[in-house]
């Protein structure tokens, strides 16, 4: 019932673009998934991503952990481990399609915790 409901919201978290709030479900899931990255257990990560079922090719791009992207984040913990299984989905080139953003490409997922 719980992921019905994080399906939900980071659907209608989408569908209203990077300028709308985030709600506190949502920002409380993708929390969950910075601290998975930051722990450098496998396990753990892979666990977070089946429970709270993300789509690692829509989101992993796009989240931003304390001010840096998440594979820069999960790096900089030195969760190595974590960091490897994040990489494919990690941007790294600029093409044309990035200087000519969509409201889709836009998006931005940006949580901070202590």
């Amino acid at each position: 019932m719980i992921k019905t409901y994080v399906l939900a919201g980071a659907a209608l978290a989408m569908s209203f673009g990077a300028s709308a709030a985030m709600s506190s479900q949502l920002e409380n899931t993708l929390i969950a998934v910075c601290k998975a990255g930051a722990s450098n257990s496998v396990f753990q990560f892979n666990r977070t991503m089946k429970d709270y079922r993300i789509n690692k090719r829509r989101v992993f791009p796009r989240l931003v952990c304390n001010g840096e992207s998440f594979y820069n984040f999960t790096v900089s913990a030195g969760a190595d481990k974590t960091a490897k299984k994040i990489a494919p989905y990690n941007r790294g080139t600029v093409t044309i399609k990035d200087i000519a953003m969509t409201e889709y490409d836009a998006e931005v997922y940006a949580v901070n915790y202590e």
